[in-house]
């Protein structure tokens, strides 16, 4: 087998989903991956958010970055993200995915995913931050149906 043929198997393990459909739920990924990787004041993440909400963007992108802090300081594992630019999603990103969507409909579900994603028993306080950014952008609009 060559390096490249290994490599091309092992991507379909670490990236085994593809981009939500959803447009907000990309949006929600393009924030998560770029605070993520670069911090809670990325400037790229709170442009796309200033685009997307116009005025009222500041609820949501203190809520993320609040979420974000939430979920840094509450996970007692990794939580992996793949680039901005990559069009698959690693399976701890769908489950976040999942669980925002989740968060409102059916908060029994998220809170079972969520305590496995970030290795908690007790995630309820970083359910309530993953809440109110859900209910953020179904607010303005754009809720998450990331499903």
């Amino acid at each position: 087998m060559t390096a490249n043929h290994s490599a091309a198997l092992a991507l379909p393990a670490a990236l085994p989903h593809l981009l939500p459909e959803d447009p907000n739920a990309r949006l929600l990924l393009f924030a998560f991956r770029r605070m993520g990787a670069h911090g809670l004041k990325d400037a790229h993440a709170a442009q796309a958010l200033m685009q997307a909400f116009g005025t009222e963007f500041r609820r949501p992108l203190t809520l993320l970055r609040a979420m974000m802090a939430d979920i840094a300081g509450g996970a007692s594992c990794a939580i992996s993200i793949a680039p901005c630019c990559c069009r698959r999603i690693t399976h701890a990103e769908h489950a976040m995915l999942t669980i925002v969507a989740r968060a409102e409909t059916a908060p029994d579900s998220a809170r079972l995913l969520l305590g496995d994603l970030i290795g908690a028993r007790q995630p309820d306080g970083v359910l309530a931050s993953i809440t109110v950014v859900a209910q953020a952008f179904a607010d303005a609009g754009r809720p998450i149906t990331a499903e």
